[in-house]
């Protein structure tokens, strides 16, 4: 495909996928408008960027569903003023997608060569907002936190109380929550009220798991 068949399959993603299911803000629609889906996935696999699935990157991680990732940033209701954390930045789509709306953003992955392609990916759109660490997912970034908004990108069966308590007060954290393996996932939205935080399910939504964020197997014996 051509950069003028990207755009035209840009421009069907936002209005047969993003659009019809719920997702109004404007910032949001032009961020995905403007951000190059196909340069975050392998060469092989930039015919099928636009797809409506979850997409495979490397060492478990994948880029998300767009219209999941999507109603997922809708949900955080970000603030041109935001300081704004992803954990499992991956190959930095979704850190691409954020700068375009926030001041900035902190950018999480324990994978070398993932945060290496992220930072390429980052400065070839000239980004300069977002800024990314390698560091285990699980423990996020407190040096930068209070955080307005965190996303997890990718689904969770827990959330750390560390992570949780980098929301600044009033924060949101959005991720896919599957509490086991065989439950259905629940795209979800955390809230913090001083110090208390709320759980609330947005939609439905099925992603891969964060190896990170998986329930250790208990055994009986």
């Amino acid at each position: 495909m051509n950069d003028q068949s990207f755009n035209r399959a840009r421009k069907i993603m936002l209005e047969s996928q993003i659009r019809p299911n719920k997702v109004i803000d404007e910032r949001v629609l032009s961020a995905f408008s403007e951000i190059p889906r196909e340069l975050f996935v392998q060469k092989s696999m930039r015919d099928i960027a636009y797809i409506d699935e979850d997409l495979p990157l490397s060492n478990g991680r994948y880029l998300m569903e767009p219209m999941i990732l999507a109603r997922l940033i809708q949900s955080l209701e970000l603030s041109v003023s935001d300081n704004v954390m992803i954990i499992g930045v991956g190959t930095g789509y979704s850190a691409a997608i954020i700068s375009q709306i926030v001041a900035s953003v902190i950018g999480i992955e324990s994978r070398a060569n993932l945060i290496q392609k992220a930072e390429s990916n980052l400065t070839s759109l000239d980004i300069t907002n977002a800024v990314l660490f390698k560091e285990r997912l699980q423990d996020g970034y407190s040096k930068e936190a209070p955080y307005n908004a965190i996303l997890i990108d990718g689904g969770v069966s827990f959330i750390p109380d560390n992570i949780l308590n980098q929301l600044a007060n009033d924060g949101r954290l959005v991720s896919i929550y599957r509490s086991k393996a065989e439950t259905a996932g629940e795209a979800s939205l955390w809230m913090r009220a001083a110090r208390k935080f709320s759980r609330t399910c947005l939609f439905n939504a099925q992603v891969p798991t964060l190896e990170e964020f998986k329930l250790k197997q208990e055994f009986s014996f």
